[in-house]
C-alpha cells in the first residue's frame, strides 16, 4: 500500500529566520518553501542535483535589493540567481537560495531603434525579445540553441553565444550597460567611461570600478599572454575586456558578464542590436564523413559566411525520428547511392543583394566542382525561403535533446561538449576526442559552431552506475589536456559551473587575480559559492566534476521500478516545454501557470523523487499497482481530510494541472509521456485516499451518457436549470455540463441505411470494397451528433457506403482519471471488438482526434501484443490516401482556417498538410491557424478548479486567432465547445464544411 511520505528536507533555522525577515520587510513576489517547489529548481540542463533552502521569486529590481539588504544580518545565507533553468554545467545549482528572475522581471522597458539597442529585465526570453524586435527590423544576434526559453540574465552569466558568433560574437558584446545589485544591496550601473573620469565615479561603483581598474591595468600584458586568442574566449571574469583596445575605456559590466552570477544579481540590461539583413541563404552540404565536413568549414568562412553550423549522422538519424523530420526531410534529403555522414549548415547574409548572390554563386560553384572528390561532398541543398530556413534551425537547435533520446541506459552527457580550439586546428582535436571515447568503447553525437571551433560531444554514459560516473571524471581529465595541447579552452560556450575546478589550469599565475577579484565584490563567498572561483579568505572550495548527481538520486530506485516508469526517468532537463511561445501546443499547463511544477519536466522531476522515497520505504509501486488492493473505505476518508502532511499530495497538485493532451509526449526530443505516468500516479495514489465525485462521474461517462441520451430533452431540460448547475458545481466541481443532441444520432440518421448494422451480413456484403465503418466516440456521439451524421452523409457522397458501428466505450476517460484496471478491461473489451471488424477488410474511420489515438497509444501500453493489429483512421488520414477523382462530387471553391486538435498535430504531424491537400483536391483553400492548446481538453475545462486556467490558456492564442478568421474549423470535439462557450459560435468540424459547400 502506498504510505504517507511525511520526511522530507526542511529550511535550517538561518534560513527560516531570513525569511520571515525578508516576508516582514515588504518582500513583493513569492517565497517558495514547499519541497515541490525546492525540487523544481533543483536541477537544470545538467547532470547535478542540489536541493535548495527555498525559491525567491522577485517581482523587481526593488525587490532583488530588498533581499540583498537583508541578507546583511545574516550572514549564513548564501544565494545562486536563475534564469530559464538551461545551463549544462549546473551554474545556478545551490543549497542555499535560489533567486528565479524568470518568472516575473519580463519587462521590455525601452527600445531605441534610431541608436539601436533595447532595455529589459533580466527575465525576458530570447526569442520573446527577438519577436518584438521582428517588426522593428532588428534582432539580438547571439543565437543558442535553447533560445526560445533562455533568459537574457542567464545569457549574460554565461556570455552566452552560438550560432553565428564568427560574425556577431558572444553576449558581452552586445551589453552596453547593467543595472545589478551586490550582496551588500548596493545599486550598480555599469557602461563603458572613459579611464580618465573613474576618479569622479561614487559609492560602492566608483569603489570597484577604481581598484580593479589599476589591478588589471598592471596586469595587463600577462592578460594579452595568457589566454588563446579565440571567437569564443571565455575566462568567467573577462580580465581582458574590462579596457578597450586602446584602455582608454573601462567597463566594470565585461566582469560581470560570465561571471555566473558570483559577483553580483543582475536585474536590467541595455543592448545593442543589430538591423535584421533582409537578404538570407542557408546551404545544407552533405558529406560522406563526418571528418571531412569538418575540414570543410575553413572553405565556408573564406566564402564569408555568417555561421556554419555542423551535425553528425547520428544526430542526424536521431532526428530522423522526431516529430522535427517531418518539417525538414525535403530540405535534408537523402542523395541517392551515398551515404550522408553529416552535413554542414552554412548560412549567408547581406543588406546588399548583389552582393548575397555574389557569395552565393561562388560558394556554390566551389561545392558543384567539389562534388564527387576526395573532399567528401556528396550534395548540396539551398533555400531562401525564411520559413524553411527556420525549420531547418529548429531542428538543429533540438539537437542537444535529441541526444537525450538516444536508445539504452546510457545517455549522452554534457560535461565536456563545448571545448573550443582554433578552427583549423578543430579536425586533428576531434579525431584525437574521437579515439579517445571510442578507446572506452562509448557512443556519442556531435553537433556545433565549427566556423568558432566549438563542437558538442556528448559521450553516452549511465550515471546511476557508480563506475560510469567514475567514468565521466576520468574523461573530464582527459579532455582538458587534450584541449591545452591544441591550444584552447575547456569552455567555450556553455561556462564553468562544477567545472570550475579546472579553473587554475588555464588561468596559471592569474588565478589569484580572479580570487581577487571575487573578493572585491563578494569577500565571504555568499554568491553562487564555488562558481568561477572563489575569494582570498581562508575556508572555501571550488565545486567539483564530482558534485552530486541526479544519477545517485535515480540510483536508489530499483531497476524495475525505474524501467517502468520510464516516461518520468528519462527526462534530462533540457527545458524544451519551458518554451515561451503560446503558440506551441507544448505544455499548456506551464505557459499560463509559469510554474515549473506544472511542465513535464517539473512533473518527471516530483514523479523520480516520488519513487525514490518510495523506495526508501521499500515500497514497490508496479507491484503495488498489479495488486490493486485500496485502504478500507473509512481509512481513505480520514486520511483525505487528516491534514497531515505528504509529499504525495504536493506532486498530486502537480499532475491535477495537466490537460492529458499529450502534446510533451511527441514534442518533447526526450518523449516525457506525463499524461501516461500520470495516469499510473493516480492510479496509486487513490489506494490512500479517495476520488472525488467527478472523478467518478468522468470515468463513467462512456456508460452513463448512452443511457441519457434515451431521454435527451428530459435532461437537458434539467441541465438547463440554474440550480441543477449550481449543484452540480457545488457537489461534484463540474461548470458548464454540455447538452446532448437533439435530435440524437440516430434521430438524425432516421431511415438511413448506415444504421442497419449486422455484422454477419457485413461479411456477405456484395459492395464489401466500398464499405467505410464509422466509429463513435461518447462525445461527438452523444454531444454534437449532427458531425457524425454529416460523416456518414459525406462519405456516402464520395461513393462510398457508411456504417454506423455500434458505440463501444473507448476507456479514455477512465486512463484520464488513473482507473488503470478498468481502462485495461475496457480496451481489451474494445480491441476484441475492433479487430473481428478488421476482418471485414473495410477502414474504420473515427472523428475525435484524442479517442481515435488513444487506440494507437494507449491500448498497446495497457494490453501489449494482445492488442491486435486494428486500426482506427482520422477522417483525414482515410481521405488523403483516395485518388483525386474520389473528390469529383465534391468541387467548390471556398476558404476557411483550419484550428486543429493539439493532441491531432502533435501524434500525426503531417495532420494539418492532410487537411490542406483534401480542400485542394476538393478546389478550396484552407489556412491553418498557428495556436496552442484551446484549454478545454476534454473533461479539464468543465471542472470548476481549472476554469480560470482553461479561460486563460484560450486567451494565449485562440481569441486573437478565432477573430481574425472569417470561418473557423476545429476538429477537436472540445476545441468546438470551447470556442461555442468563450466566442459565442460553435465551429463546424472540417468535413461538414466541405459537406455544406457541395449540397
Amino acid at each position: 500500500m502506498i504510505p504517507r511520505i511525511d520526511a522530507v528536507p526542511s529550511l535550517s533555522a538561518p534560513y527560516q529566520a531570513y525569511l520571515e525577515a525578508l516576508a516582514n520587510a515588504g518582500f513583493k513576489g513569492e517565497i517558495e518553501k514547499r519541497y515541490s517547489e525546492r525540487l523544481a529548481v533543483a536541477t537544470d540542463n545538467s547532470v547535478y542535483q542540489l536541493l535548495p533552502q527555498a525559491v525567491l521569486l522577485p517581482k523587481d529590481h526593488s525587490d532583488v535589493v530588498l533581499l540583498a539588504r537583508i541578507a546583511r544580518q545574516h550572514p549564513e545565507v548564501v544565494f545562486a540567481a536563475r534564469g530559464g533553468g538551461t545551463g549544462t554545467n549546473g551554474q545556478s545549482l545551490n543549497t542555499g537560495l535560489v533567486v528565479d528572475l524568470s518568472r516575473h522581471m519580463r519587462g521590455i522597458i525601452d527600445f531605441n531603434a534610431e541608436e539601436g539597442w533595447v532595455k529589459v529585465q533580466a527575465g525576458v526570453i530570447k526569442d520573446e525579445l527577438n519577436a518584438f524586435l521582428r517588426p522593428h527590423g532588428f534582432f539580438f544576434a547571439p543565437d543558442l540553441s535553447t533560445s526560445n526559453r533562455a533568459t537574457i540574465g542567464g545569457m549574460i552569466s554565461t556570455d552566452a553565444s552560438g550560432q553565428g558568433s564568427l560574425v556577431y560574437g558572444k553576449t558581452s558584446d552586445h551589453v552596453l550597460a547593467i543595472k545589478a545589485v551586490t550582496i551588500d544591496g548596493d545599486e550598480l550601473n555599469t557602461g563603458q567611461v572613459p579611464v580618465a573620469e573613474l576618479s569622479s565615479i561614487t559609492g560602492k561603483q566608483g569603489q570597484l570600478s577604481r581598484a580593479i581598474a589599476e589591478r588589471l591595468a598592471a596586469k595587463r600584458a600577462l592578460i594579452l599572454s595568457t589566454f588563446p586568442r579565440l571567437n569564443r574566449f571565455l575566462t568567467g571574469y573577462d580580465l581582458e575586456h574590462v579596457f578597450d583596445e586602446e584602455m582608454a575605456h573601462f567597463d566594470l559590466g565585461r566582469l560581470i558578464c560570465g561571471a555566473e552570477g558570483s559577483l553580483v544579481f543582475v536585474t536590467e540590461a541595455k543592448l545593442h542590436v543589430n538591423a535584421i539583413a533582409p537578404y538570407k541563404t542557408l546551404i545544407n552540404v552533405k558529406y560522406d564523413s563526418f571528418e571531412k565536413a569538418l575540414r570543410s568549414a575553413p572553405l565556408m568562412i573564406e566564402a564569408k559566411a555568417t555561421s556554419v553550423e555542423t551535425m553528425d549522422s547520428k544526430v542526424l538519424n536521431l532526428a530522423r525520428e522526431d516529430i522535427i523530420w517531418h518539417q525538414v526531410k525535403d530540405l535534408i534529403s537523402d542523395v541517392p547511392g551515398a551515404d550522408m555522414q553529416g552535413i554542414n549548415i552554412v548560412e549567408f547574409n547581406d543588406t546588399d543583394q548583389a552582393s548575397q548572390e555574389a557569395k552565393v554563386a561562388a560558394i556554390c560553384a566551389k561545392l558543384d566542382a567539389a562534388v564527387g572528390t576526395d573532399s567528401g561532398i556528396i550534395g548540396y541543398q539551398l533555400t531562401q525561403d525564411l520559413g524553411e530556413i527556420n525549420r531547418i534551425y529548429a531542428m538543429r537547435k533540438k539537437s542537444v535533446g535529441l541526444l537525450g533520446n538516444t536508445p539504452g541506459r546510457a545517455k549522452p552527457q554534457p560535461f565536456a561538449e563545448d571545448t573550443a580550439v582554433p578552427p583549423q586546428n578543430l579536425a586533428d582535436f576531434i579525431l584525437e576526442f574521437r579515439a579517445l571515447l571510442d578507446s572506452k568503447g562509448l557512443y556519442y553525437g556531435m553537433f556545433g559552431h565549427v566556423d568558432a571551433g566549438v563542437l558538442h560531444v556528448r559521450p553516452a554514459l549511465d550515471l546511476i552506475d557508480p563506475a560510469q560516473e567514475k567514468l565521466m571524471r576520468d574523461i573530464s581529465d582527459e579532455v582538458v589536456a587534450l584541449v591545452a595541447k591544441y591550444g584552447g579552452l575547456m569552455w567555450g560556450e556553455h561556462g564553468k559551473g562544477f567545472r570550475s575546478e579546472y579553473g587554475p589550469t588555464f588561468f596559471g599565475e592569474l588565478w589569484d587575480d580572479l580570487r581577487w577579484v571575487k573578493s572585491q565584490f563578494d569577500p565571504h563567498n555568499r554568491m553562487n559559492p564555488g562558481k568561477v572561483c572563489i575569494p582570498l579568505e581562508e575556508g572555501h572550495q571550488l565545486v567539483s566534476v564530482d558534485g552530486p548527481k541526479r544519477g545517485a538520486q535515480d540510483r536508489q530506485i530499483p531497476i524495475s521500478v525505474r524501467d517502468s516508469f520510464g516516461g518520468a526517468m528519462t527526462c534530462n532537463g533540457n527545458g524544451l516545454c519551458f518554451n515561451y511561445d503560446a503558440t506551441t501546443p507544448m505544455c499548456p499547463s506551464y505557459r499560463i501557470s509559469g510554474d515549473r511544477r506544472h511542465s513535464p519536466k517539473g512533473r518527471a522531476g516530483l514523479m523520480r523523487e516520488w519513487l525514490r522515497l518510495l523506495a526508501e520505504k521499500g515500497v514497490d509501486p508496479d507491484l503495488e499497482q498489479k495488486s490493486g488492493k485500496k485502504l478500507p473505505f473509512f481509512n481513505r476518508l480520514r486520511n483525505t481530510f487528516s491534514g497531515e502532511y505528504d509529499f504525495t499530495q504536493e506532486v498530486k497538485e502537480a499532475m491535477d494541472g495537466c490537460l492529458a493532451c499529450k502534446a510533451c509526449s511527441s514534442q518533447c526530443p526526450i518523449k516525457v509521456d506525463v499524461p501516461s505516468f500520470r495516469s499510473r500516479f493516480l492510479d496509486l495514489y487513490h489506494q490512500r485516499y479517495l476520488r472525488p465525485l467527478k472523478d467518478h462521474l468522468v470515468a463513467n461517462v462512456e456508460q452513463s451518457t448512452p443511457l441519457m441520451a434515451r431521454f435527451p430533452k428530459l435532461v437537458n431540460g434539467l441541465l438547463g436549470q440554474r440550480w441543477v448547475q449550481g449543484l452540480l458545481k457545488k457537489t461534484t466541481g463540474m461548470v458548464d455540463t454540455p447538452l446532448l443532441s437533439v435530435p440524437t444520432l440516430a434521430g438524425q440518421l432516421d431511415g438511413h441505411d448506415a444504421l442497419n448494422w449486422d455484422l454477419t451480413a457485413l461479411k456477405a456484403h456484395p459492395e464489401r470494397e466500398r464499405l467505410v465503418l464509422v466509429v463513435q466516440d461518447p462525445f461527438t456521439s452523444f454531444y454534437d451528433a449532427k458531425v457524425v451524421a454529416d460523416l456518414v452523409r459525406f462519405i456516402e457522397k464520395l461513393g462510398f457506403v457508411p456504417k454506423l458501428v455500434p458505440f463501444k466505450p473507448n476507456g479514455k476517460p477512465e486512463h484520464v482519471k488513473g482507473f488503470m484496471a478498468r481502462f485495461a478491461k475496457t480496451a481489451a473489451n474494445a480491441a476484441a471488438f475492433f479487430n473481428e471488424l478488421n476482418a471485414l477488410g473495410a477502414p474504420l474511420v473515427g472523428v475525435d482526434p484524442s479517442l481515435v489515438l488513444c487506440y494507437r497509444d494507449e491500448y498497446p501500453k495497457a494490453l501489449g501484443d494482445k492488442r491486435g493489429n486494428f486500426q482506427v483512421l482520422l477522417a483525414q488520414e482515410w481521405l488523403s490516401a483516395l485518388p483525386d477523382s474520389a473528390f469529383a462530387a465534391i468541387q467548390g471553391q471556398g476558404n476557411a482556417t483550419l484550428f486543429a486538435h493539439c493532441t491531432e498535430k502533435t501524434a500525426l504531424p503531417t495532420s494539418e498538410q492532410s487537411w490542406e491537400g483534401i480542400f485542394a483536391k476538393a478546389g478550396h483553400q484552407l489556412a491553418v491557424a498557428n495556436v496552442g492548446c484551446c484549454g478545454m481538453a476534454g473533461t479539464y475545462g468543465h471542472e470548476a478548479a481549472n476554469l480560470g486556467n482553461s479561460k486563460g490558456i484560450y486567451e494565449l492564442s485562440w481569441r486573437s486567432a478565432v477573430a481574425k478568421a472569417d470561418t473557423v474549423l476545429a476538429t477537436g470535439y472540445s476545441c468546438r465547445c470551447q470556442v461555442a462557450r468563450l466566442d459565442g459560435a460553435k465551429p463546424l468540424h472540417p468535413i461538414q464544411w466541405l459537406l455544406e459547400q457541395c449540397r
